[in-house]
C-alpha cells in the first residue's frame, strides 16, 4: 500500500496540493487537501479510473474525497465521477444541463477515443451532474484551506472552470485550468470550442492567478506564465508545428491585348436598326443619301456617310 504521494506516482506542487498525469489521454488530476475536506479536480475517463483515484486518496490521506470540481464536460474529465459516492460536485453554470442531455454524445466520444463500449456505456449511464453551479466565483472551504472556483469560460468548451489554490508560507498560487491551456502541444479545439472567445477566457485565467502562479493544464505538464519554472529551468512554450509550403500559384491565363487602331467593320455587319425592319420608301426633303434615320446601316443600303 502506498503511503506517500510520490510512491503512488503523484507530483507534489505545494503543501497539501498534488497532481497526476493519467495514462492514456494524459489528462491532469489534482487533489487539494484541507483539515476537514479533500477536493479532487476532474475524475478520469471511466468508473475504473475514478475508483483507482478514490483508493489512492484514501491510502495516502486516510480519508475520502469530499468535493469534486469538473473543469469541463469532456469524457476524460467527467466519466469517473460516479465512483465518488456522497461527494459535492461543482461545475460551471450550464454544465449540469449539458451532461444530463449529452450522455450519449459523451459515450460515443469515449468509444471513438478507444474506451471499451461497455465501459463507456456504464460510465455514461451513471454519470453524475454537478450539484453546485459556478456562475462567477465560488469559495469552497476545506477546513483550514479555501479553494476558489472560477467560471472563466467559454473557450475550450462553453463551460470552462478553473480552480485557484492560494499559496501558503510564501508558496505561489496554483491554478488548475482544464484544457484552456496546453503547454506540450497544440490546444485541442473540438466542435464545442469557441475560438473567438478563447483569448478572453485566457485573460480571465491570467487575472485569476497572476503572472507568478503555477498553472496546471489538464493535458500537459505544469508550467508558469512567467519566464521561469519553479525549479529555475527556463520555461519555453511549445514550438508551432511546421507546415509544408503551399504549392506555387499557376499564372492565370490572360486574354491577348490588342495594340493598334481598332479593326474596321465591314458594311452591314452591325445589327439592323431597331426602328424598323424595312427602309423607308422615300427620304425626307433635303436628304439625298440612303441612310437609316437611327444611324445604323440596314442591309442593302449604301454605307456612305452623310
Amino acid at each position: 500500500m502506498c503511503t506517500t504521494w510520490e510512491e503512488a506516482g503523484w507530483e507534489r506542487l505545494g503543501e497539501g496540493v498534488v497532481r497526476r498525469r493519467m495514462p492514456g489521454w494524459d489528462e491532469t488530476i489534482g487533489v487539494i487537501a484541507g483539515s476537514e475536506g479533500v477536493l479532487i479536480v476532474d475524475t478520469g475517463p471511466t468508473l475504473g479510473a475514478g475508483a483507482e483515484l478514490r483508493r489512492t486518496v484514501r491510502a495516502v490521506l486516510g480519508r475520502d474525497v469530499t468535493h469534486v470540481a469538473l473543469t469541463h464536460a469532456h469524457f476524460d474529465h467527467v466519466l469517473g465521477t460516479a465512483a465518488f459516492a456522497g461527494v459535492e460536485v461543482f461545475g460551471a453554470t450550464g454544465m449540469a444541463e449539458l451532461l444530463r442531455h449529452g450522455k450519449e454524445e459523451l459515450r460515443d466520444s469515449a468509444v471513438r477515443h478507444g474506451v471499451d463500449p461497455d465501459t463507456a456505456a456504464e460510465a455514461a449511464d451513471l454519470l453524475v451532474a454537478p450539484h453546485h453551479h459556478v456562475h462567477g466565483e465560488l469559495t469552497v472551504r476545506l477546513g483550514d484551506r479555501e479553494v476558489l472556483l472560477a467560471n472563466v469560460g467559454p473557450g475550450h468548451t462553453p463551460h470552462d472552470l478553473a480552480v485557484l489554490v492560494p499559496g501558503r508560507a510564501g508558496e505561489r498560487e496554483i491554478v488548475f485550468c482544464g484544457d484552456l491551456v496546453e503547454e506540450s502541444g497544440e490546444p485541442q479545439a473540438g466542435r464545442d470550442a469557441l475560438p473567438r472567445l478563447w483569448p478572453a477566457a485566457l485573460d480571465r485565467l491570467l487575472a485569476l492567478g497572476g503572472e507568478d502562479a503555477v498553472t496546471c493544464p489538464a493535458t500537459a505538464r505544469w508550467s508558469t506564465p512567467a519566464s521561469y519554472a519553479p525549479s529555475g529551468t527556463p520555461w519555453q512554450p511549445a514550438s508551432a508545428p511546421t507546415r509544408p509550403d503551399p504549392p506555387p500559384r499557376r499564372p492565370s491565363p490572360r486574354r491577348p491585348v490588342h495594340r493598334g487602331p481598332p479593326p474596321r467593320r465591314s458594311p452591314g455587319s452591325r445589327p439592323a436598326c431597331t426602328a424598323g425592319t424595312t427602309a423607308p420608301t422615300s427620304l425626307p426633303p433635303g436628304r439625298s443619301r440612303s441612310r437609316c434615320p437611327r444611324c445604323r446601316p440596314i442591309p442593302g443600303w449604301s454605307s456612305r456617310r452623310w
